[in-house]
């Protein structure tokens, strides 16, 4: 049955209007977007079986575009839309922390890094730099592969500090495995860097491991800085 079919009450796009976004499961959610279904699916069946052959909303937003298009009933013009549409929730997000104390929200912190990271297949060590009132200065991806004390470059890290005048920084890097336990190497890592910076009077807020479709770990709130 088509969804135009369906009581006015159970469609996904009235229930939204009438009840908010946050009311919608995530195949409803996707559905909206999707607009249409196939023949014998409504967009609502189709946007199931999407995150079922995906494993959820996070590995669908993260797939490549061969993987996309693959799948019957998506393709090339699908894949763009979504990207934009990530790519708007980015930016929103970046505005956000660059008008206000990033840390007025943390929530805020977690799903932009959340969305900028989780969709890299390698590691990649991020940094929000911010101001003296905490408000974001830049976002910049400064190293990626394996992450460890020799393929992350404190001085490189001090001079950026300098070069963006930059009175605080909050780390982040994604582990690809999907877990989010940091190693005896992130916790090396941390230290070094936080020393560092120290010696020019920029403070580490926090360090960041997102790892899949959960909470990204933060560092400050397990007592590792």
């Amino acid at each position: 049955m088509a969804i135009t079919d369906w009581p006015k009450e159970d469609r996904p796009r009235e229930r939204l209007l009438d009840h908010g976004a946050a009311s919608l499961t995530d195949a409803e959610l996707l559905a909206i977007f999707l607009r249409v279904g196939m023949k014998g699916k409504s967009a609502v069946d189709l946007a199931r079986e999407l995150i079922n052959h995906f494993g959820g909303l996070n590995r669908l937003f993260t797939a490549s575009r061969t993987e996309f298009a693959s799948v019957p009933g998506m393709g090339l013009a699908k894949y763009a839309q979504l990207q934009a549409v990530l790519e708007m929730a980015r930016r929103t997000l970046s505005e956000s922390m660059k008008e206000r104390d990033a840390f007025s929200n943390p929530a805020v912190v977690r799903d932009y890094l959340r969305l900028k990271l989780s969709g890299y297949a390698h590691e990649v060590f991020f940094a929000l730099w911010l101001d003296v009132r905490h408000r974001l200065l830049a976002a910049e991806e400064m190293f990626r592969g394996t992450l460890s004390q020799t393929s992350v470059y404190p001085r490189e890290v001090v001079k950026r500090a300098l070069t963006l005048n930059a009175a605080a920084v909050v780390f982040a890097h994604n582990h690809p495995s999907g877990m989010a336990e940091p190693s005896s190497a992130d916790e090396s890592l941390t230290r070094t860097l936080t020393q560092a910076l120290a010696l020019v009077e920029v403070k580490v807020l926090d360090h960041f491991i997102v790892a899949g479709q959960g909470q990204p770990l933060s560092f400050a709130e397990h007592g590792l800085l």
